[in-house]
């Protein structure tokens, strides 16, 4: 397993070491104690699943304290372009935003600390999307940025996606003040 650094910091993509034969494949998409030696000491308590149809656009989500969350992310079938934004004040890369496009070929994850929005577009109809969280739901805590911020400029590379009435309510970033 090995990391690679992003442009934002604390934002790493991991590839899992895999091990492919004639019956198909395998590979370790967490171990405690191989993260910690690779910089994420995380202790997951939540795990989820979306399946989504293409076109689907979720985020940008996070929690604010105390239930703030970081996530292991990764797509089971299917791909997603994921992207993260960095929320935190006195980061260097604070505001700014990197994407990767992770898949059920590739296999690769991507480590969003807490104090970071994610949210991805589903690239291919039944894609499945799982994220180890490090702490719990909340619905009280729950926040998000509108995903077509002007300021952000994410480029999705889609102008029309299919979002929820949730996600269309997301505070624009100039107005946001971050609790992280």
């Amino acid at each position: 397993m090995k990391l690679q650094k992003t442009n934002l910091e604390d934002l790493v993509l991991i590839y899992p070491d895999v091990f492919p034969d004639e019956r198909g494949y395998f590979f370790e998409s967490f171990q405690k104690d191989k993260f910690r030696e690779l910089g994420i000491d995380a202790d997951f308590v939540q795990d989820n699943e979306s399946m989504s149809m293409k076109g689907v656009l979720r985020g940008l989500h996070f929690q604010v304290p105390p239930f703030t969350q970081g996530k292991l992310v990764r797509v089971v079938r299917g791909s997603v372009l994921d992207v993260a934004v960095d929320l935190r004040k006195k980061s260097n890369t604070y505001g700014k935003w990197e994407s990767a496009v992770l898949s059920a070929e590739n296999k690769l994850m991507l480590w969003v600390p807490e104090g970071f929005a994610h949210g991805f577009l589903v690239l291919e109809d039944y894609t499945i999307f799982q994220y180890k969280c490090t702490n719990y739901y909340s619905k009280e805590c729950e926040s998000g940025i509108i995903w077509n911020d002007p300021d952000l400029k994410i480029d999705w590379g889609i102008e029309n996606p299919v979002v929820s009435e949730k996600d269309l309510k997301g505070a624009f970033f100039r107005n946001f003040i971050s609790p992280f």
